[in-house]
């Protein structure tokens, strides 16, 4: 019996070690908050959205459900895509036309920052459902260089669009990393 209980409490200790082990190496991990503005331009000679996919079916719907859409578009620091707005970087990936009753766009993106900014390069993958509401939260699945290992959410929240299709939208990012 007494050498049950040594197994028991040996046991114990090793699991408390492991435990005090993952937390520590948790609160290692950095946290990262900014805003960006993503500027989709599908107007004029300067588009960064190109149509690459649609089903037969797709201009019938009222959701373009079936559509992929591929971007470049611009992120800023600010609402305008001029001064007083600095570049930031860039959303680089695609979105599709996901919902069927509703809007919704699956996007799967890449923000990648621009080599003079304080994230030199570094990137975060976004990837997950964009719904049509005010404000919608999309999951940050990875990430490189500072943001190695990221996870968190960002919640977006378009700030202007027209009816040919042109947004500006507020990306607040929050993102835990090494």
């Amino acid at each position: 019996m007494a050498a049950s209980s040594s197994f028991v409490l040996a046991a114990a200790a090793l699991l408390l070690l492991a435990v005090t082990a993952a937390a520590e190496a948790a609160g290692q991990q950095k946290e990262t908050r900014m805003r960006v503005y993503w500027h989709d331009v599908v107007t004029g000679p300067n588009s960064t959205v190109l149509k690459v996919a649609e089903a037969p079916t797709s201009r019938a719907s009222a959701t373009v459900f079936g559509t992929v859409y591929v971007i470049d578009d611009p992120l800023t620091d600010g609402p305008s895509l001029t001064a007083p707005s600095r570049l930031v970087g860039r959303a680089q990936g695609m979105y599709v036309s996901a919902g069927k009753e509703t809007m919704s766009l699956l996007m799967a993106m890449s923000f990648v920052f621009a080599a003079d900014g304080p994230y030199n390069g570094s990137s975060v993958a976004i990837f997950g459902p964009n719904p049509a509401r005010p404000v919608r939260e999309i999951p940050v699945v990875g990430g490189t260089g500072a943001f190695r290992f990221a996870r968190g959410y960002c919640r977006a929240t378009t700030y202007w669009y027209n009816a040919a299709g042109d947004a500006t939208v507020q990306y607040d990012i929050h993102i835990r990393h090494d």
